[in-house]
């Protein structure tokens, strides 16, 4: 057990100390920066473009969206041709926006129209609520209003701007006196999917954009200052020049609104597990001792003079199972937690935007990988009183336990089968050091190869733990089958 302590805290280490990383700044290498964090202290996305003005104190905007229209970066038929077409992607967005401020990662509300999800209210980059579904055009447009009462916020939508429907309603505690209140565009990267050499799936995310035609403007409340176009988290290159900038148009009472980003939690970057790549063969070193720890007696024959031997030998099991299975909790926890924080830290070191998760999310995947230690020896322990021989009892674990992991986050299978045997094996316990969850408001590449296990932690966790509920009392029932 101390040397699988060992072996998790070096190879850790050793992984996080050889992974660099670096950010061009035209021909320069400079420190990548920071994730950009959210109010829930999670890595955030905010990008759009924000035609604005002051509201101090309670007040409103009421819109009525005309149209949604886009263009989208497909790849290219042609070598060398770019292939852009006109779309909107399905979490464009495009509506109005109460925000604390201009500053990225600041509070807001805000209720939209989407590309292919409808009308949706959205706070905090994490939350999201739907309203009703259906698209907009120029012959049905819909009405979006946004209402400040307080700290409290209430989005509601309308087909003819007579008749309301009230969205959601949520609070934004501490939102200041003053804030930033008006028209948004903002439309994510075109997810593009395709099949790796090996069965494994690769991801691209290409350009996008979207332009959101609003009129029948009317605000309500202290509004004061004029209208100021605000391109928030634009990207600057090196000679000052915007990257794909958005940009706003009026005409009378109309406003042209185009945007390209996202506003939502982010979920690509490494990830704060990284160092724990080394928690593989700590388990299989845990699993050979697991193991040992009954076929030994079977091997040397001690089986018949040793208290196993005895009556009621379904209760020498269990507590061989106690035993090995708080021995393995205490020993890995420490080791985890070491891999875990000090790994965490050369990575940042060495120039890696980890992303940033909350103190207790990083306790639950100390946590949960001890625990998934704990169970895999247990249901290790099991196959060795059911088989009787360690090399047998060794393989089977590891075939069960490790086998399907490497299989399923490697470039072997295809995502849905590697998704299947995350779901259905021992390997599903794996999903207690995913930290990063994942957002059904959020296209990403959701697939084990990137990070993400089809199910949630615990969930995992308790795929694992009915496995070796099941091998141990199968491994009991012989045993009372012996002593009948």
């Amino acid at each position: 057990m101390a040397a699988a302590a060992s072996v998790i805290v070096l190879l850790g280490l050793l992984s996080a100390s050889g992974d660099h990383a670096s950010c061009g700044s035209g021909s320069v290498e400079v420190v990548c920066p920071s994730p950009l964090v959210g109010p829930g202290g999670e890595a955030v996305d905010d990008k759009f473009f924000f035609v604005r003005r002051s509201l101090v104190g309670d007040g409103g905007i009421t819109v009525r969206l005309v149209s949604m229209t886009g263009q989208i970066r497909k790849p290219d038929v042609t070598p060398g041709q770019r292939n852009v077409v006109s779309g909107v992607v399905p979490w464009a967005k495009a509506g109005v926006m109460i925000k604390e401020s201009v500053r990225q990662g600041s509070v807001y509300a805000a209720v939209m129209m989407t590309g292919e999800h409808g009308v949706r209210m959205q706070h905090n980059f994490t939350h999201d609520v739907a309203g009703r579904p259906g698209g907009v055009s120029r012959r049905s447009p819909r009405w979006l209003r946004l209402t400040r009462v307080g700290d409290t916020l209430t989005g509601d939508e309308s087909v003819d701007g007579v008749r309301w429907v009230q969205v959601g309603t949520v609070t934004l505690t501490g939102l200041p006196r003053t804030v930033q209140i008006g028209m948004f565009a903002t439309s994510p990267g075109d997810l593009t999917v395709t099949q790796g050499d090996l069965g494994g799936s690769v991801a691209a995310a290409r350009f996008t954009e979207v332009t959101g035609e609003f009129d029948r403007v009317e605000l309500r409340g202290d509004v004061s200052g004029v209208w100021r176009d605000d391109d928030v988290g634009v990207t600057v290159a090196p000679d000052g020049s915007a990257h794909h900038p958005g940009r706003a148009g009026r005409s009378g009472g109309a406003f042209s609104v185009t945007g390209v980003g996202d506003i939502a939690p982010a979920v690509e970057g490494p990830t704060s597990e990284r160092p724990l790549g080394g928690a593989l063969v700590g388990l299989i070193l845990v699993i050979v001792v697991a193991v040992m720890f009954v076929t030994a007696e079977y091997r040397h024959g001690l089986i018949r003079v040793t208290l196993l031997a005895g009556p009621c030998r379904g209760r020498m099991l269990a507590a061989k199972a106690l035993v090995l299975g708080l021995v393995t909790f205490a020993v890995a926890l420490p080791a985890v937690a070491v891999a875990f924080t000090v790994g965490g830290w050369i990575l940042r070191g060495n120039g890696n935007a980890v992303l940033p998760v909350s103190p207790l999310t990083q306790v639950r995947i100390v946590v949960g990988m001890a625990a998934l230690f704990a169970l895999a020896a247990v249901l290790s322990l099991a196959l060795g009183a059911l088989l009787r021989r360690s090399v047998a009892a060794v393989v089977a674990a590891v075939a069960v336990i490790v086998v399907p992991h490497v299989l399923a986050t490697t470039s072997v299978l295809p995502d849905g089968a590697a998704q299947w045997l995350l779901r259905l094996t021992p390997a599903a316990g794996f999903a207690a050091q995913q930290s990063i969850p994942q957002y059904a408001h959020v296209l990403g590449h959701y697939a084990p190869i990137a990070g993400f296990y089809p199910l949630p932690p615990w969930a995992g966790l308790v795929v694992l733990a009915g496995y070796t509920v099941l091998a141990f009392g199968v491994a009991v029932l012989r045993l009372r089958r012996r002593d009948a």
